[in-house]
């Protein structure tokens, strides 16, 4: 029997192209910047900025989670019970405060902020773990008939860590063997594509179960596309 060679169909909402344009001007942006460090690995691309948030802001940032922390939830068809058990909730980017603090790092990345999604913010208590995933959309998972016209492919991750668990709550990329420790204030960036605009299957990650204590982060995903203008109501 003949093998099937037929290339798969070009989806313009999971461009490697595109994602690899905006993964040249992120990395050129932040390797020239002083303040953020390079995770050395081949095999992805990581930075640290130490201090990125004042204690003060982070303290802000976590009575804000507080506030309005439900249950975190997965994409439709993709739950699985205990597989994530955080509190979280979605920040106001219209809010002065968030929008200070989206506009920094959104200038850090070199990314428009209208490529962002809204912020969440995650708190997790005792025993409360996010289990191994990836941060990109799997375009054969039925969630992506929403989420690829919604503003197409996540390209670069930050998350801030606004606080230091007393034990537990690593981040942790188990294919790398890298694990990050929470401290407060540090901004933790990866892409989640390769160079060459491919999914980085790599970028598996967890959040560890904290042990002792409570871990408040704030993460924030890029877009391949415009999510703000894409999913803005246009006047009738």
């Amino acid at each position: 029997m003949q093998a099937d060679t037929t290339a798969p169909e070009f989806d313009p909402n999971n461009d490697p192209a595109k994602l690899a344009r905006i993964g040249t001007l992120v990395t050129k942006r932040l390797d020239a910047n002083p303040l953020v460090q390079q995770v050395d690995h081949a095999e992805a691309q990581l930075y640290l900025y130490q201090g990125f948030l004042s204690a003060a802001d982070c303290k802000t940032l976590i009575a804000k989670i507080d506030a309005d922390a439900v249950p975190s939830t997965l994409y439709k068809g993709t739950e699985q019970e205990g597989f994530r058990t955080s509190y979280s909730c979605h920040l106001n980017r219209w809010d002065a405060f968030i929008a200070k603090v989206e506009a920094r790092m959104s200038d850090v990345l070199g990314i428009d902020n209208t490529y962002a999604e809204t912020m969440q913010g995650q708190r997790y208590q005792v025993g409360q773990e996010f289990k191994a995933h990836h941060d990109f959309f799997h375009p054969t998972q039925s969630y992506w008939a929403h989420e690829g016209p919604s503003g197409g492919q996540r390209s670069w991750t930050a998350m801030i860590f606004l606080n230091e668990p007393e034990e537990g709550g690593a981040t942790e990329f188990p294919h790398l063997g890298l694990g990050v420790r929470a401290q407060a204030g540090m901004m933790l960036i990866w892409n989640n594509v390769k160079p060459d605009g491919t999914l980085n299957y790599k970028t598996l990650h967890t959040g560890t179960p904290v042990v002792r204590g409570v871990k408040h982060v704030i993460t924030k995903w890029y877009r391949q596309n415009d999510w703000l203008e894409i999913n803005t109501p246009k006047p009738s």
